[in-house]
């Protein structure tokens, strides 16, 4: 740690002259700029980018509260563990900058490039309310991370960067449901769609839990019995390996037909069976058609 740093650490440097130009001399240093408090500060304009290296400044664990950030050249700073509060970044350069673990609750980003940013998994408030024994402060702080999810995808959205948009969509979606009581109907529902669907953003997930349900419910035909040109086709301890396979497989593909509703006619199902083919259907009709709904919605964008 510099010697002067302990300045910066205790707010002193703000009454200096131009310390827009002294923390850029400082960062200029090469070292890290820990615990700096900022708040306030005038710092437009300035200039943090730490040309030919391949890392950034660091300006970690910092306060910046209500700093004046506007076009800032921030490129691959490293603000990580910094309150950037209410600052403002109008019009800045954050191409690659780390934010991870930063507080940014009312942080301004209208206009700045944000490509590439590290914003970490979850917003400081999402991770301390899932910390927290105390229920209204939990409240408030899942409310705080929806906010700043639901902002940062409107910033992201008018830059058109929908990916991260809709990442960010995703995160809002979650700690919204987080707020609603715990055993309550609408909290149920709102899990089941992000299991599902990711609420929209994870088509993925649509594939993954078809290819759940066709194998499940081809493992319910494979002991169940199906009926194939008159015999039926099952599971039997008495048949060899190669035998047993072979049921399995027709009944996959038996699950395959009556999930995606196209009903060949080759293999019917039988007692048991039949009920379990008409909740499949059911259960395929809905599910390819979230599918065609969460891919376009994807696509369209």
């Amino acid at each position: 740690m510099f010697e002067d740093d302990s300045k910066w650490q205790q707010g002193e440097m703000l009454s200096e002259g131009e310390v827009a130009t002294l923390l850029q001399q400082r960062a200029g240093t090469g070292q890290a700029m820990r615990n700096f408090k900022l708040k306030s500060c005038n710092l437009e304009n300035i200039n943090l980018v730490n040309r030919n290296s391949k890392h950034g400044h660091r300006l970690i664990d910092s306060d910046l509260y209500r700093a004046n950030m506007r076009g800032a050249h921030c490129f691959m700073l490293d603000l990580s563990g910094s309150s950037l509060m209410k600052a403002d970044f109008t019009g800045a350069n954050l191409h690659c900058a780390n934010l991870s673990n930063c507080n940014l609750l009312g942080t301004k980003f209208h206009d700045a490039k944000l490509e590439n940013v590290n914003w970490g998994n979850k917003v400081i408030q999402e991770e301390q309310a899932g910390n927290s024994d105390n229920p209204e402060e939990k409240l408030d702080l899942y409310e705080q991370a929806e906010e700043i999810y639901r902002h940062l995808r409107k910033v992201f959205e008018n830059q058109g960067l929908f990916e991260n948009a809709g990442y960010f969509f995703e995160r809002e979606m979650v700690v919204r449901r987080k707020q609603m009581p715990k055993y309550s109907t609408k909290r149920l529902i709102s899990k089941i769609v992000d299991l599902f669907c990711g609420y929209g953003e994870q088509p993925i997930r649509v594939v993954v839990f078809s290819s759940i349900i066709i194998l499940g419910f081809a493992t319910l035909y494979f002991f169940s019995g199906v009926n194939f040109s008159g015999e039926e086709v099952a599971f039997n301890a008495s048949h060899s390996a190669k035998e047993n396979t072979m049921a399995y497989l027709e009944s996959i593909y038996f699950s395959i037909v009556t999930f995606t509703t196209l009903g060949y006619g080759d293999i019917t199902p039988t007692g048991l069976s039949r009920l379990f083919a008409a909740i499949e259907a059911l259960m395929g009709s809905f599910t390819l058609a979230l599918f065609v709904v969460v891919f376009v919605k994807k696509m369209t964008r």
